[in-house]
């Protein structure tokens, strides 16, 4: 598949930007974060009191004429699922990034860490419908493959259906994962299926939100774009009274989206689009550390 040189241009960029920061210090809570999910064995060693008397190698301390215990390591190598949301109302921002490009930031530097942790990872696109899959992996290539796919996918829905990507997850996830869902979570009807999801794999919500969303300005007469359905409605936003119509619709529907997600009972992360986007998810790691 041939790539147009700009998005290989800002693959670079992009990774040059999230090995800095996994580098620096994002890996490290990642690492510590994140424990093994077994433990495999690594060598026998003379018995000390105090051992474990289980681990004692019978079959090793009766050739030896002494006792032997077996050693194990923890396995740390974790399957990493980052599932996108790319629909409509990602293509919205107001400051230096749109809620999309904070999502593939993330995407940049969770796919990073877990690389760097010899983990493998993939990736999973969405927007009412699953719009494209990459079956987890190790390795840079493989990396850098997620990223190009990030920028270079484009969907053929601007719908939103959060449920249709869970359930596609769920399906095809026959070992323990832990699922990074990066969106918005401006849906409904998805809380049941993120809680089956999260039942038999490690689910965290990061919840992408944009505080221009909540608050319209004093603009005069503007055009209000749909980026889902393509409607486009002319509004007079020196309207006191439309101003206040449209912060209670959007409160009605933040309200909606922060019961499904509680009733979802899967962790939750939130990230300011405007903000710093990595040290919330840094403090989620040190939080559940502690």
């Amino acid at each position: 598949m041939s790539v147009p040189a700009e998005i290989l241009k800002k693959v670079k960029l992009l990774e040059i930007r999230t090995r800095k920061m996994v580098n620096n210090v994002f890996a490290g809570e990642y690492h510590t974060h994140f424990k093994g999910q077994g433990m495999t064995f690594a060598d026998f060693r003379e018995y000390v009191p105090g051992d474990d008397v289980r681990s004692i190698s019978w079959a090793l301390t009766a050739r030896a004429g002494k006792p032997y215990i077996k050693k194990f390591d923890e396995e740390r190598e974790l399957t990493v699922i980052l599932a996108v949301d790319i629909s409509g109302s990602t293509d919205f921002g107001s400051g230096q990034y749109f809620k999309g490009e904070v999502m593939t930031h993330l995407a940049a530097l969770l796919a990073f860490s877990a690389t760097k942790n010899k983990d493998q990872v993939g990736l999973m696109l969405f927007s009412n419908q699953v719009e494209h899959y990459v079956p987890p992996k190790k390795g840079n290539g493989h990396v850098h493959r997620i990223l190009r796919d990030l920028y270079y996918v484009k969907p053929k829905s601007r719908g939103t259906r959060i449920a249709a990507g869970l359930e596609y997850l769920q399906g095809i996830l026959k070992k323990r994962a832990t699922i990074f869902v990066l969106s918005d979570f401006m849906d409904e009807g998805f809380d049941s299926s993120l809680r089956w999801l999260g039942r038999k794999h490690e689910v965290i919500a990061l919840v992408v939100q944009d505080p221009a969303e909540s608050q319209l300005p004093d603009m005069g007469l503007v055009d209000l774009h749909d980026a889902e359905t393509g409607e486009v409605v002319t509004v007079d936003s020196s309207s006191a009274e439309f101003r206040r119509e449209f912060e209670k619709e959007f409160l009605r529907r933040k309200t909606i989206r922060d019961q499904l997600l509680k009733k979802a009972q899967v962790a939750r992360v939130d990230i300011n689009s405007k903000k710093d986007f990595v040290d919330p998810i840094i403090a989620y790691f040190r939080q559940r550390r502690g």
